[in-house]
């Protein structure tokens, strides 16, 4: 609210009149900022109609702090002429006043002084009138009395561009009474309570109008699921390293690819209903590379690439079975023989964070589905230092740095080891995901 006292005087004075006032010469009459004057229309403004306020703009020119110079000591021209004595001035002297450089390209123009280049002391200046008349000064002094209308557009402007006038636009208000007016200040209610209400005095208050067009209270913003967090921050640090994000969205998957691909074999716990999700409908696939499915069924059944094999019948009926994916090394082993069907090889490293499913039992600690974070690195002459590296090296982003690293057996995955870190406050995060060294020799 702005000050009172202001408030009531502006009243008193739109109360007298009967068009009204402005509110740059009420502000001039009461000798007080124009801004004051604002803050108090504002204020009367959020009462309601008591006022009517119209915003109003008019340009005028001002002189600038150079110009007020100007105009009380002259211009630079008129001040070198005067510097200049009968017997005239070195023009190196008259170079070293504040307003000899300007001044003396002007005087120059108005052919008021003249050069004597042969003279022995050096270049000298001297006057070439006797009597000058300082126009730039008159016109100056002109705009500060409040006669720039006498003045020509053109003349206007030459002086702008010395840089001695300035056009302002000045906004004020043009205020008068409302339809509400009074000189007496109500502050309006803006809320209406259970006590107005209950004893009646609502029927005698003014209240504020709801204002319909003003931005309501911002919602709340949505956040990303600690889950999805945690999923985010581990993509974003993978992608850091240098890694690609292998498509996971395929839930549903062939035996083939889940298991048989990873040579786990046929009768494997794990491939039992107690422990995978198996679909009825569609129950097979039926869609496989030939060539590779008859490499994959002569090693589970006899053999070979240094493998001794599992010595079973190998059979097409199992590893037609669709299920939900147990882990996301089905989505691996797709990416691996997309790869090793290129021409030339190239180096890859791949990652996936995606959903995986498990028919378990259900209770505080397990559900049948759960995130499973993976990595594929695929090159010539990698070792086990190399995975280590990796792994430490993404640890660190994640902001721990006390890891051990612990030899596995692992019948999948040849060497393996387990990785042991500690965060002091968060209890020991024991073999976070599986790793995966490929070595091309």
């Amino acid at each position: 609210m702005a000050d009172t006292g202001v408030v009531e005087t502006l009243l008193r004075r739109i109360e007298k009149v009967d068009d009204g006032v402005d509110s740059l010469e009420t502000a001039n009459v009461l000798e007080v900022d124009h801004q004051v004057i604002v803050g108090a229309v504002k204020s009367l403004q959020a009462l309601g109609d008591v006022i009517s306020a119209e915003l109003r703009s008019s340009k005028h020119w001002e002189l600038t702090e150079e110009g007020k110079e100007t105009a009380e000591q002259g211009s630079h021209e008129a001040r070198v002429f005067s510097s200049v004595p009968l017997e005239g001035l070195a023009q190196s002297e008259l170079m070293k006043l504040s307003f000899g450089k300007i001044g003396f390209s002007k005087a120059m123009s108005n052919k008021w002084i003249k050069v004597d280049k042969a003279h022995e002391g050096g270049p000298r200046i001297f006057r070439a009138v006797e009597n000058i008349e300082d126009q730039v000064r008159e016109k100056l002094l002109q705009v500060q009395k409040g006669s720039s209308s006498q003045l020509e557009e053109k003349e206007k402007n030459e002086l702008k561009k010395r840089k001695l006038l300035s056009e302002v636009t000045v906004k004020s208000y043009w205020i008068s009474k409302g339809s509400s007016f009074s000189t007496t200040i109500t502050k309006q209610e803006t809320d209406l309570t259970p006590e107005m209400i209950a004893n009646g005095s609502w029927k005698e208050k003014k209240f504020k109008p709801y204002n319909f067009e003003a931005m309501g209270v911002a919602p709340d913003c949505g956040h990303l699921h600690p889950l999805m967090k945690v999923r985010t921050q581990f993509r974003q640090i993978f992608l850091e390293m240098g890694f690609t994000e292998m498509p996971t969205n395929n839930f549903i998957e062939s035996s083939f690819w889940n298991f048989d691909s990873l040579f786990q074999p046929q009768q494997h716990p794990a491939r039992d209903q107690h422990d995978t999700f198996f679909l009825s409908d569609p129950a097979l696939a039926h869609e496989f590379p030939q060539d590779y499915l008859e490499r994959v069924k002569k090693v589970h059944s006899e053999g070979g690439y240094g493998s001794q094999g599992y010595k079973y019948n190998w059979k097409i009926e199992e590893a037609q079975k669709n299920i939900l994916r147990t882990h996301t090394t089905a989505v691996s082993a797709r990416m691996l023989y997309k790869l090793a069907q290129q021409e030339k090889f190239t180096p890859v490293k791949y990652f996936s964070i995606d959903r995986v499913f498990r028919n378990e039992t259900l209770d505080a600690t397990h559900l049948a589905e759960f995130h499973q974070i993976e990595g594929v690195v695929a090159d010539y002459g990698l070792t086990l230092g190399d995975l280590m590296g990796i792994l430490h090296q993404f640890f660190i982003k994640l902001g721990i740095t006390k890891l051990r690293f612990k030899p596995a057996y692992n019948p999948y995955t040849e060497p393996s080891m387990e990785v042991f870190s500690y965060h002091e406050g968060i209890t020991p995060l024991d073999n976070l995901f599986p790793f995966t060294l490929l070595e091309f020799n």
